[in-house]
Protein backbone atom coordinates (compact mmCIF):
# COMPACT_ATOMS: atom_id res chain seq x y z
CA UNK A 1 0.00 0.00 0.00
CA UNK A 2 1.46 3.19 -1.00
CA UNK A 3 0.71 6.66 1.22
CA UNK A 4 1.12 10.30 0.61
CA UNK A 5 3.40 12.45 2.98
CA UNK A 6 5.02 15.53 3.13
CA UNK A 7 8.70 15.84 4.32
CA UNK A 8 9.17 17.17 7.14
CA UNK A 9 12.41 18.71 9.21
CA UNK A 10 14.86 15.94 7.90
CA UNK A 11 12.83 12.95 8.71
CA UNK A 12 13.29 10.52 6.12
CA UNK A 13 10.38 9.58 4.38
CA UNK A 14 10.00 7.18 1.56
CA UNK A 15 7.21 9.56 -0.74
CA UNK A 16 8.87 12.81 -1.70
CA UNK A 17 7.27 16.23 -0.66
CA UNK A 18 8.61 18.88 -2.32
CA UNK A 19 9.60 22.49 -0.82
CA UNK A 20 10.33 25.52 -2.77
CA UNK A 21 14.10 27.38 -2.47
CA UNK A 22 14.86 29.94 -3.76
CA UNK A 23 16.12 29.73 -7.60
CA UNK A 24 18.56 31.71 -9.20
CA UNK A 25 18.86 34.95 -9.50
CA UNK A 26 18.55 35.06 -13.79
CA UNK A 27 14.60 34.80 -14.14
CA UNK A 28 11.41 35.06 -16.89
CA UNK A 29 9.46 38.02 -16.73
CA UNK A 30 7.34 35.44 -14.69
CA UNK A 31 9.89 34.82 -12.13
CA UNK A 32 11.16 31.03 -13.28
CA UNK A 33 14.64 30.80 -14.02
CA UNK A 34 15.33 30.80 -17.50
CA UNK A 35 16.57 27.16 -18.98
CA UNK A 36 18.22 25.96 -22.09
CA UNK A 37 17.28 22.24 -22.78
CA UNK A 38 20.01 19.22 -22.87
CA UNK A 39 19.00 16.56 -24.87
CA UNK A 40 15.71 14.86 -25.30
CA UNK A 41 12.93 14.37 -22.32
CA UNK A 42 13.15 11.56 -20.47
CA UNK A 43 9.53 9.55 -19.43
CA UNK A 44 10.93 8.99 -15.85
CA UNK A 45 13.77 9.67 -13.05
CA UNK A 46 14.75 7.92 -10.33
CA UNK A 47 13.29 9.13 -6.66
CA UNK A 48 16.31 8.23 -5.03
CA UNK A 49 18.32 10.46 -6.90
CA UNK A 50 16.50 13.42 -6.03
CA UNK A 51 18.10 16.54 -4.04
CA UNK A 52 15.66 18.21 -3.79
CA UNK A 53 12.70 20.10 -5.98
CA UNK A 54 11.85 23.61 -6.57
CA UNK A 55 8.44 24.42 -7.68
CA UNK A 56 8.26 27.52 -9.46
CA UNK A 57 4.63 27.89 -10.57
CA UNK A 58 1.54 26.45 -10.93
CA UNK A 59 3.01 24.76 -13.74
CA UNK A 60 6.47 24.21 -13.37
CA UNK A 61 8.52 22.16 -11.27
CA UNK A 62 12.35 22.01 -11.30
CA UNK A 63 13.82 18.86 -9.75
CA UNK A 64 17.45 19.04 -8.43
CA UNK A 65 19.08 15.91 -8.73
CA UNK A 66 22.08 14.28 -6.56
CA UNK A 67 24.63 14.57 -9.24
CA UNK A 68 23.55 18.70 -9.38
CA UNK A 69 21.72 17.88 -12.73
CA UNK A 70 18.56 19.52 -13.09
CA UNK A 71 15.22 18.55 -14.77
CA UNK A 72 12.39 20.66 -15.72
CA UNK A 73 8.70 18.96 -15.56
CA UNK A 74 6.14 21.98 -17.27
CA UNK A 75 2.70 20.18 -16.61
CA UNK A 76 0.29 19.81 -19.39
CA UNK A 77 -2.28 22.60 -17.15
CA UNK A 78 -1.59 24.71 -14.18
CA UNK A 79 -1.93 23.15 -11.00
CA UNK A 80 -4.65 25.19 -8.90
CA UNK A 81 -2.29 26.38 -5.40
CA UNK A 82 1.02 24.45 -6.48
CA UNK A 83 3.20 27.88 -7.23
CA UNK A 84 1.17 29.46 -3.72
CA UNK A 85 1.92 26.41 -1.50
CA UNK A 86 5.11 25.86 -2.91
CA UNK A 87 5.33 21.81 -1.74
CA UNK A 88 3.48 18.35 -3.08
CA UNK A 89 3.23 14.57 -2.39
CA UNK A 90 3.04 11.30 -4.21
CA UNK A 91 2.84 7.91 -4.01
CA UNK A 92 5.32 5.19 -5.81
CA UNK A 93 4.97 1.45 -6.15
CA UNK A 94 8.98 1.63 -8.03
CA UNK A 95 12.20 3.97 -7.68
CA UNK A 96 11.28 5.95 -10.38
CA UNK A 97 8.64 9.12 -10.58
CA UNK A 98 7.53 9.22 -14.29
CA UNK A 99 5.66 11.35 -16.46
CA UNK A 100 2.40 9.56 -15.73
CA UNK A 101 2.37 9.76 -12.52
CA UNK A 102 -0.05 12.19 -10.33
CA UNK A 103 1.06 14.70 -7.90
CA UNK A 104 -1.00 16.06 -5.13
CA UNK A 105 -0.72 19.78 -3.63
CA UNK A 106 0.01 19.72 -0.04
CA UNK A 107 -1.77 22.37 1.40
CA UNK A 108 -0.89 24.30 5.37
CA UNK A 109 -4.77 23.62 6.21
CA UNK A 110 -6.36 20.75 8.49
CA UNK A 111 -7.83 19.56 5.49
CA UNK A 112 -3.89 19.18 4.27
CA UNK A 113 -4.61 17.86 0.40
CA UNK A 114 -5.41 20.41 -2.64
CA UNK A 115 -5.06 19.60 -5.99
CA UNK A 116 -4.21 16.30 -7.76
CA UNK A 117 -2.12 16.78 -11.48
CA UNK A 118 -0.51 15.16 -13.86
CA UNK A 119 2.87 15.53 -14.32
CA UNK A 120 5.15 15.40 -18.13
CA UNK A 121 8.14 14.35 -19.38
CA UNK A 122 11.51 15.30 -17.56
CA UNK A 123 13.27 17.99 -19.30
CA UNK A 124 16.96 18.12 -18.85
CA UNK A 125 17.83 22.18 -18.26
CA UNK A 126 20.94 24.05 -18.03
CA UNK A 127 19.35 27.11 -15.79
CA UNK A 128 20.57 30.25 -16.38
CA UNK A 129 23.69 31.24 -14.16
CA UNK A 130 24.17 27.60 -13.17
CA UNK A 131 27.67 25.84 -13.74
CA UNK A 132 27.89 23.33 -16.59
CA UNK A 133 26.26 20.18 -15.74
CA UNK A 134 27.99 17.04 -16.18
CA UNK A 135 27.12 14.63 -19.00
Amino acid sequence: MNRMAPVAGGAAIAVLAAVALAGPSAARDDGIPAATPVGAPQACISRSRISQSLVRSDSVIDFVMLDRKVYRVTLPQACPELGYEERFGYALSIDRLCSTDILTVLRNTPLGRGASCGLAPFQQVKLAGQPKQRS
